[in-house]
């Protein structure tokens, strides 16, 4: 039978919570910045997946105003229990500012995926990636991990606590217990509590969610532990395998499928060829999970879980088989692609579900499908490094080597004004195809680019005062290009050269999200200039 290619959720999809509930899977994953907030997919057979509407759409569920880079949403929880789904987030107000991280977490749940979800719980601010385990005998227990600002380094992490949850009371009721204080490998976050055959199982992200990250398992006859750590730990790792395709392994959750087999869904990084940048970011893939002695392993097709020496095989594969696999697919002898290339339209009442814009609800009279039937109309907001009031609509590179254009009428007449294209990571790093306007020139367009939060402005290039104009991005997977046309059909390239590494979290500060490409509208003057756009087209190479 095909096998499906990993990751199957590609481009930045990190921390993914995997759920199947009767014969449909989901998937929740962190979403930062970017909102609405936490996406959600959704599949019957593992292989294709839909985004649901985010439950996370409005301010009263989610405002993350003034947040900055990679704060917001980390590592939700989805799960499903007495009738209801349970989503369980952290907006985390700020992580590297100091010794203090600030991560209320909330609790909101709905009757169905599609809504409506209830109005936030406050639940603790402990730490972060909390998450909500329903026992057998009906008491629900959050688990997160705990943030100890007194330690230096690893010791920050200072281990998972447990605390009982009231649907009654809405609140967290009882004494906080530390049961898991993670492995050698350190850094323990990300805790989801499964029961087993009698166990119950803590599996945790470790290592940190770079090259050294790990997916580590630990389990015990009673909730609150004592937790004894895999004999093999960890379930899953890349590190020390840097031939392999996907990177960064870890940060897990698994489900089972109606006959009983598990699926461990993991985030993974796959660098640029030659470098361990991930411009992609942290993506969601699978792997499916056999049992020995009641502990998990990655299974391989050669059906060994160890080697010859003893040693657990707990690499990630690049592609896995499915639960069911449609006829179709078999017939085809292949498994469709994770990606594909879309031109989007602006002639219905929505926007397409994979744009995506910053930190606050979407307000229609600054993204309007109305103002201009056909066209989006995006009115101009604040600059490009504002936390507050960008005007901004993008998707996720998914695509290592990738086109994107657009067609633009827009007539500027302040050099205050700019719309665009945007190829970019977050406000220190990401270039801009800004069309804008020169007391003395006229309309005309340039490359911006910032790296490292270091500005740089390229060379005027006058274009017609009236009339669209095409613009275009060419990535072909270590640098980009913008170019643009008059006509639609003869191109010009436009320099620099745009290294693709430098969007991604390896390259500047620390950071957790990934390259999106996209349209802007910026107006500094007086947030009113708008710009109409009548698609906008993303086509894999």
């Amino acid at each position: 039978m095909p096998r499906v290619s990993n990751p199957v959720l590609p481009g930045f999809h990190p921390d993914p919570s995997i759920l199947r509930v009767g014969d449909e899977y989901y998937i929740a994953n962190s979403t930062f910045e970017w909102y609405p907030g936490v996406e959600i997919s959704r599949s019957r057979d593992l292989i294709t997946w839909e985004t649901v509407p985010s439950p996370l759409s409005t301010k009263k569920l989610l405002d993350m105003e003034g947040c900055l880079p990679s704060c917001g949403i980390w590592a939700p929880c989805l799960s499903w229990s007495d009738g209801l789904f349970w989503l369980i987030y952290t907006n985390v107000r700020s992580w590297n500012s100091g010794v203090w991280k600030d991560t209320p977490n909330y609790l909101t749940t709905a009757p169905s995926i599609d809504g409506p979800w209830s109005d936030p719980v406050y639940l603790n601010s402990s730490g972060f990636d909390p998450s909500l385990f329903h026992d057998d005998d009906g008491t629900k227990w959050l688990v997160n991990m705990e943030w100890d600002y007194r330690q230096r380094g690893k010791k920050q992490f200072s281990g998972i606590v447990l605390q009982k949850y009231s649907p009654a009371r809405k609140k967290l009721t009882g004494p906080v217990k530390k049961i898991f204080p993670g492995s050698h490998i350190a850094l323990v976050e990300g805790p989801h509590l499964y029961k087993r055959n009698g166990w119950y199982y803590i599996l945790a992200a470790e290592g940190g969610t770079w090259l050294e990250h790990a997916a580590t398992v630990a389990r015990s006859r009673k909730i609150d532990g004592p937790y004894e750590i895999h004999p093999h730990n960890p379930l899953i790792s890349s590190y020390g395998h840097h031939e392999l395709t996907l990177q960064k392994a870890g940060h897990a959750s698994w489900c089972d499928t109606p006959d009983g087999r598990t699926y461990l869904a993991f985030l993974c990084g796959r660098p640029i060829p030659g470098t361990q940048t991930c411009p992609l970011g942290r993506e969601t893939s699978i792997v499916e999970i056999e049992w020995h002695d009641d502990w998990p392993y990655v299974k391989h097709e050669d059906g060994g879980h160890l080697t010859s020496d003893g040693i657990a095989r707990n690499y990630p594969y690049d592609s896995f088989d499915p639960p069911i696999q449609p006829t179709e697919y078999r017939e085809m002898g292949r498994c469709p692609p994770a990606t594909h290339s879309i031109t989007y339209t602006f002639d219905s009442d929505t926007i397409h579900p994979d744009f995506k814009n910053l930190r606050t609800a979407r307000d229609p009279a600054v993204y309007s499908l109305k103002a201009r039937p056909g066209f989006l109309r995006l009115r101009g907001g604040q600059s490009p490094i504002s936390y507050f009031g960008q005007t901004l609509l993008a998707r996720r590179q998914t695509d290592f080597a990738f086109k994107a254009e657009a067609k633009l009428e827009y007539s500027p007449d302040y050099f205050q004004q700019l719309a665009g294209l945007t190829w970019r990571y977050d406000e220190r790093n990401q270039y801009l195809l800004a069309v804008t306007h020169d007391e003395k020139k006229g309309r005309i367009m340039n490359v911006l680019t910032f790296i490292a939060g270091v500005f740089e402005r390229g060379e005027d290039v006058v274009v017609p005062d009236d009339g669209p104009l095409w613009l275009g991005l060419t990535v072909n997977t270590r640098f980009g290009r913008f170019r643009y046309s008059v006509d639609g059909k003869n191109w010009v390239e436009l320099r620099p050269e745009l290294d693709a590494g430098v969007l991604s979290d390896e390259h500047d500060s620390l950071g957790f999200t990934g390259a999106f490409v996209g349209m802007f509208c910026v107006d500094t003057e007086r947030y009113a200039k708008s710009a109409d756009f009548e698609y906008f087209s993303y086509t894999v190479l």
